[in-house]
């Protein structure tokens, strides 16, 4: 099922981004995500992007900015385009939440909320795993945000003997 775009949350404290662990119950594979999801009916971008939030993570946030708007990346097959907006913590304490969809209830559940150190991506790999796409969605926050974005190595045994 194809959606044209995936309203996102980039829920940011203390230098520090929230992210989701999700479980795919039929593989058992887990991985981070960000916290968003798909608009309702009715529904503005800042709402949908605060109901999921308050589903997904248990906060009420406030919208400060749209931050990013760019195509999903090549392993996304459900949405076309990811819209992420700069949230700041009104109200709760961050705890993994659930999948009201019934479509997806059955798909995954959020088991784990992780903060990663915008200041520091050197920390973020021995977490994300392969999640490669989150890496990089996390470094293009960080640009948009202004922090220092050291660059990639692309093969970092290169050149040593």
């Amino acid at each position: 099922m194809t959606r044209s775009i995936r309203y996102q949350g980039a829920i940011i404290q203390d230098h520090q981004i929230l992210l989701l662990k999700q479980i795919e119950h039929a593989s058992g594979r887990s991985y981070w995500q960000i916290p968003g999801g798909r608009i309702e009916l009715d529904e503005t971008e800042e709402q949908c992007v605060q109901r999921e939030m308050l589903e997904e993570t248990g906060l009420e946030v406030q919208i400060d900015s749209l931050l990013l708007d760019e195509p999903s990346p090549p392993s996304d097959s459900i949405y076309q385009r990811w819209k992420t907006y700069r949230c700041t913590i009104l109200a709760g304490e961050a705890l993994p939440g659930s999948e009201p969809e019934a479509d997806l209830v059955d798909a995954y559940s959020f088991t784990e909320v992780g903060w990663f150190d915008l200041r520091d991506p050197a920390t973020w790999d021995a977490r994300l795993g392969a999640a490669s796409y989150i890496s990089a969605w996390l470094r293009r926050v960080q640009e948009a945000l202004g922090y220092a974005v050291a660059p990639v190595l692309q093969n970092p045994t290169k050149g040593l003997a």
